[in-house]
């Protein structure tokens, strides 16, 4: 017969295994008087436990990247080279701030996962009811929709000036390309599909750098850009634009699921604290890239493009590249627009299955999800006379989406209960607050202007 003690610490290594904390972990929190997650429902997948390995730092990167992609795909393309355009360094300003905070939102949403073993929307779903996690899923659903549709287009239109092709056909080979980088995603060839997407997104940063190099910006004008300001009510609604491009609400929703699926498979995961330190850097670096990305849009933009007329679109802005810096950068920008769109649209349908998942708790194939979101943007493409402006309306509804991520997000990582000695203290729920307050306002203002017809 077992002893108490022994009988004690089976339980609580079960509670742990359940909890995905580490043994010790698990009895300093109830010591504290903090269980860690006890009123937590279970759902169909669960994140590998936490051990006490000691794993590398280079083990623990990886999850930011990916979710970095959201921050530099084709909306971002348009937003940040329509901004340069227009109002040269006026804005940039607005990319600094929106990156600072997207490191704050998505460091946070990391932190949940890893705390909880959860998603954002496994957590969701677990509170719910029936009705309410059918609503939440439409309109979490609809932004998936809306992502891919700028991600699909704006791959399109790079088929279409690298090889002439018409957008439809481009949209088919970006759909089936990135359904093929999508059968590496989950279990084993987690970390491959990471690597890959890596890959792309380095070639992003070539590809929209480059032109920097043939003519590089005036620092002087890009410090004066630093200095908050608009000029008129269309600079504000272009800022909102840009923050909209921005912070993505599939990106909140999907990196709570990577630092959980990053380990699939795997028996070597360290203990909450290290992997937040972890995690920590993985979003600093993988941010300031992405942020380096947009800023070098921008940047490339107001130097070289400043005034010119037909770059509200991408293929304006492009042939403008090619016409004031030569044609091997303007195909050196098409090839990382061609890159940002199938390393999005790919992870874009990622976070749409596991939006299902936590929500609906529904193990829908990858495949299902992928038809789901892809088909309305083919259909854009095949009726549409100007798939561009498919971009303005697909950033609208991201904004509209941000405050149903955002906000359980806040609440969450504020939740003692939830979060133990995790959860986040006064000063920082108080800074997350207002990061959400003024992202919210500013999409608010984004909805209000375009519906308004200022343009």
């Amino acid at each position: 017969m077992e002893s108490a003690e022994s009988t004690t610490s089976t339980r609580s290594t079960r509670s742990a295994r359940r909890h995905h904390i580490d043994p010790d972990e698990e009895k300093a929190l109830e010591a504290s008087g903090h269980p860690h997650t006890e009123h937590m429902h279970s759902v169909p997948k669960l994140a590998a436990p936490h051990t006490d390995a000691k794993s590398k730092l280079s083990a623990l990167l990886g999850p930011a990247f990916v979710a970095a992609v959201a921050y530099v795909d084709p909306g971002n393309v348009a937003a940040n080279i329509t901004s340069g355009a227009r109002y040269g360094y006026l804005l940039v300003w607005v990319l600094v701030l929106a990156n600072a905070m997207s490191v704050l939102i998505q460091y946070q949403s990391a932190k949940l996962g890893i705390v909880t073993g959860q998603s954002l929307p496994a957590l969701l779903g677990n509170r719910m009811n029936p009705g309410g996690r059918l609503l939440f899923f439409a309109q979490a659903e609809v932004i998936a929709i809306a992502t891919d549709l700028a991600e699909v287009i704006g791959g399109a239109i790079a088929l279409n000036l690298l090889f002439g092709l018409p957008l439809f056909v481009g949209g088919c080979i970006i759909g089936a390309v990135s359904t093929v980088l999508l059968r590496f995603q989950g279990g084993h060839t987690q970390g491959t599909f990471e690597k890959m997407i890596i890959a792309l997104l380095l070639v992003i940063t070539f590809g929209f750098i480059a032109g920097l190099f043939i003519a590089p910006p005036d620092p002087g004008q890009v410090l004066g850009g630093l200095v908050p300001r608009f000029t008129t009510t269309d600079s504000v609604l272009m800022a909102s634009s840009m923050l909209g491009a921005t912070v993505m609400p599939h990106a909140i929703y999907l990196h709570s699921t990577l630092v959980n699926d990053h380990f699939a498979g795997r028996t070597d995961r360290p203990g909450i604290k290290r992997e937040l330190f972890g995690a920590k850097i993985d979003v600093v670096w993988a941010l300031l890239l992405a942020g380096t990305v947009n800023l070098a849009l921008l940047l490339l933009a107001a130097n070289s493009l400043h005034g010119m007329a037909g770059t509200d679109t991408i293929e304006g802005a492009q042939h403008a590249v090619v016409q004031v810096l030569g044609p091997v950068i303007g195909t050196i920008f098409s090839i990382g627009l061609l890159a940002s769109s199938l390393s999005s649209t790919s992870v874009g349908t990622y976070a749409g299955q596991e939006i299902m998942h936590g929500l609906l708790h529904v193990d829908a194939p990858m495949w299902a999800c992928r038809i789901i979101t892809l088909v309305p943007a083919l259909v854009v493409l095949w009726f549409s006379t100007n798939p561009t402006f498919a971009l303005v309306v697909g950033q609208v509804i991201l904004s509209i989406g941000i405050p149903f991520a955002i906000i359980p997000l806040m609440r969450y990582t504020h939740d003692r209960e939830l979060m133990g000695k995790w959860a986040d203290g006064p000063v920082k729920h108080v800074v997350f607050i207002l990061v959400a307050a003024l992202i919210v306002a500013l999409n608010v203002v984004l909805v209000v202007l375009t519906l308004a017809g200022q343009d």
